[in-house]
């Protein structure tokens, strides 16, 4: 990286720090003249009422700083022990710490982010993608999402995470409400200005982080090769060009399984539900090799999108494989698989029932 490149990575940076500071600093100016305004101006009896509505608008639009995904089962460190330390090994070869929870899921996906004030970490784990790798590819997954908290991800940080997230949170809700009265008119004309002004701030702030987040990305599978390894990494990239594929058969199994009414549609979800994860497995592994070379191929000729924060896969793939080849760090025997998988087990069976009964639309 040349100087100039550096300096241009950190120049933008800082700008996206100084909007996120002013984007919180909105929210702090309310605080501040809604208080003034109830303390000092009750001599004139309006003064208090709009203080009052600043504080119920500031109170609307600050910043969120994330709570423990709800939709699924959550595991502690005590339900999942060889999970944990499995997540605490990875994290300790990218040099970072483990998370506080896994969120199980069905997408074909994982994630990390961080809840709370205390910003405690949870790594959101899609079984849709989990339940098609190998160990080492699961290694490698888990090495890339930690890698994100390794690497100082931009947009992971607390300051410009939750500036994103207010931020679109204003767009929402200074959205324009169908004018079935006047007083609908009559906001629709107020929030014009300041919705457009918190949609360029988005738009704006994306652009400036857009480059560190790809950047990121590069950094991220770098951490899941030390982990799992360089071929655990290329596989874990390979199985995401057929990530489509396990999406449509996830929904395939539950419009089948749904397509039978009364107690023999009961029986039949049942049916659908045990044994999902192995079936969706097979299906991955019986995609022939010709299709992700067809799949890379076809990846290539579309090229990249300047507006994607992640890089195309066939380009983090070369990344990958132009690099010295790493043997691993972490080690993930069929013990220590069985042991994982064990302690997924009840979870694996939830979320199976929920993809069978809610992942049809």
């Amino acid at each position: 990286m040349t100087p100039w490149t550096r300096a241009r990575r950190d120049m933008a940076a800082l700008l996206a720090l100084g909007l996120a500071l002013l984007v919180h600093g909105v929210t702090v100016a309310l605080v501040v003249a809604g208080l003034l305004l109830i303390v000092l101006g009750w001599d004139t009896g309006i003064e208090p009422v709009w203080g009052a509505v600043l504080l119920a608008v500031a109170v609307v639009l600050r910043p969120r700083f994330g709570r423990l995904p709800d939709d699924g089962p959550v595991l502690l460190r005590a339900d999942a022990p060889e999970l944990f330390a499995l997540i605490d090994e990875v994290a300790a070869v990218t040099g970072t710490t483990g998370v506080h929870a896994v969120a199980v899921c069905g997408d074909v996906n994982a994630a990390v982010t961080a809840y709370g004030p205390r910003r405690r970490r949870v790594l959101i784990l899609g079984l849709g993608l989990w339940e098609v790798l190998g160990p080492r590819e699961r290694v490698a997954l888990l090495g890339h999402e930690l890698g994100h908290f390794a690497h100082g991800d931009l947009r992971h940080g607390l300051v410009l995470h939750s500036a994103l997230r207010s931020l679109l949170l204003w767009v929402d809700a200074l959205a324009p409400s169908p004018a079935h009265t006047i007083w609908d008119t009559l906001f629709n004309l107020v929030a014009y200005l300041p919705r457009c002004a918190a949609y360029a701030l988005l738009l704006l702030l994306d652009r400036l982080t857009l480059r560190a987040a790809q950047r990121a990305e590069y950094q991220a599978d770098l951490s899941a090769a030390r982990a799992g390894s360089t071929e655990g990494a290329v596989a874990l990239t390979d199985r995401l060009l057929v990530a489509r594929s396990v999406d449509a058969e996830l929904r395939r199994e539950s419009v089948a399984a749904q397509m039978t009414g009364g107690r023999a549609g009961r029986a039949a979800r049942e049916a659908a539900e045990q044994g999902l994860w192995e079936r969706i497995a097979a299906h991955v592994a019986s995609v022939p090799g010709h299709e992700y070379e067809r799949q890379l191929r076809v990846a290539a000729r579309r090229g990249h999108s300047v507006d994607d924060t992640h890089p195309p896969t066939h380009l983090r793939r070369r990344c990958l494989t132009l690099r010295a080849p790493q043997p691993g760090l972490v080690a993930c025997d069929d013990r220590r698989a069985a042991a994982v998988a064990a302690e997924l087990g009840p979870a694996r069976a939830v979320v199976a029932r929920e993809v069978i009964r809610h992942h049809a639309g």
